[in-house]
């Protein structure tokens, strides 16, 4: 006797016993969930803003820079254009809002002393949001967006250190700012052991094939180097993501200001790389096959990873063999970028033989 299983719209025939079908449920519920808690912990429809209070007012006052940087992380842009679809959005945020809470949020100042300051956490309906960035004909940077791990050295003269304590007031302006682009960063942390076999030379020289060959994630690697020279600091950056590199520097007397700036600079380059333009959005549609599902799991696992792609509006099955399904994906932009989507995740690798691709998932 057939079982079927109705899953987000789409209708599968499986031949199996009614307990083995109970567990399969199971499978798929919370494959699908997994998937779309990881897409939800990057969060880019919220804004952090420092208020004097938590009045009415000042929350007012305060929820149009709150979506102005909503809209900043999703095109990727440094400062939004000047438009009348984005002035009157901005106006309107309190008819945009979703939810909203405050924070305490740790400032580290230059002398070590650690103050609290009020933030506001403003969260935005992302249907409305993202028919603004339409509207407005705005950029898209696409969400899924791997970390980029940072290395810092600082040379005080005397010799080279990895990210100093003494200077943790000026790696959280990095923190900060990257975190208000929606750039996830990750920094490197090693034990006495691993920092005794790393090659400070190479990694003050900017290598940063060095750092990938030592495991570091392929899709972003930032060095920064810091050296102080009289009154000013002297703040090198080099930067690699996939076939890319960047390198630039920043001299300011203080340390803080180099650091945040470079920040700006490293979301920048990412998120140009990564940018679909507007005249590339539309609708698309496009078949794909995709062998290697040789288990419910694995079925459940790519169905889950294909709808959750931001560039992927709806997944329909046109059929299937052993091992292999037929689906054709609605997107909202062209192919291009669906391939560089695929080639950044770890899910779906292109087919070793023929076309399409295979499911190469191995938690």
């Amino acid at each position: 006797m057939a079982s079927y299983v109705i899953l987000l719209g789409l209708e599968i025939t499986l031949f199996l016993p009614v307990v083995q079908m109970k567990k399969i449920l199971l499978i798929i519920i919370t494959l699908h969930l997994s998937v779309s808690h990881a897409v939800a912990d990057v969060d880019l429809y919220s804004g952090e803003v420092f208020v004097a209070s938590q009045s009415v007012a000042d929350r007012d006052k305060a929820l149009p820079a709150a979506l102005a940087q909503v809209l900043e992380k999703l095109s990727g842009l440094r400062e939004l254009p000047l438009s009348p679809a984005l002035d009157e959005a901005l106006n309107d945020a309190n008819r945009l809002l979703r939810s909203y809470r405050y924070a305490r949020a740790d400032r580290t100042a230059a002398d070590g002393t650690i103050t609290q300051e009020l933030q506001l956490v403003a969260l935005f309906m992302q249907a409305e949001v993202d028919r603004i960035v339409q509207q407005a004909g705005l950029p898209r940077w696409r969400k899924e967006r791997p970390a980029v791990q940072v290395w810092v050295v600082l040379d005080n003269g005397l010799n080279r250190q990895l990210k100093p304590l003494e200077f943790d007031y000026a790696w959280e302006s990095v923190e900060r700012i990257s975190e208000q682009r929606g750039l996830p960063i990750i920094w490197s942390e090693l034990d006495e052991e691993e920092k005794q076999l790393l090659d400070m030379r190479l990694v003050w020289g900017g290598f940063t094939d060095y750092l990938v060959e030592r495991g570091a994630p392929q899709d972003g690697v930032a060095i920064i180097a810091a050296a102080r020279v009289g009154p000013q600091w002297n703040v090198r950056w080099n930067l690699a993501s996939g076939s890319q590199s960047w390198s630039w520097q920043i001299s300011d007397f203080d340390l803080m200001n180099a650091l945040a700036e470079g920040a700006h600079q490293m979301a920048d380059h990412i998120a140009a790389g990564n940018t679909i333009a507007a005249s590339e959005q539309g609708v698309y549609t496009i078949d794909m096959t995709v062998g290697g599902l040789n288990n419910a799991r694995s079925y459940a696992h790519c169905l889950g990873y294909l709808q959750n792609l931001s560039l992927v509006n709806a997944v329909e099955i046109l059929g299937a063999d052993p091992g292999r399904v037929h689906f054709r994906l609605q997107l909202n932009a062209s192919q291009e970028h669906l391939s560089e989507a695929l080639r950044l995740g770890t899910v779906l690798l292109p087919a070793r033989a023929g076309r399409g691709y295979d499911y190469e998932f191995s938690p």
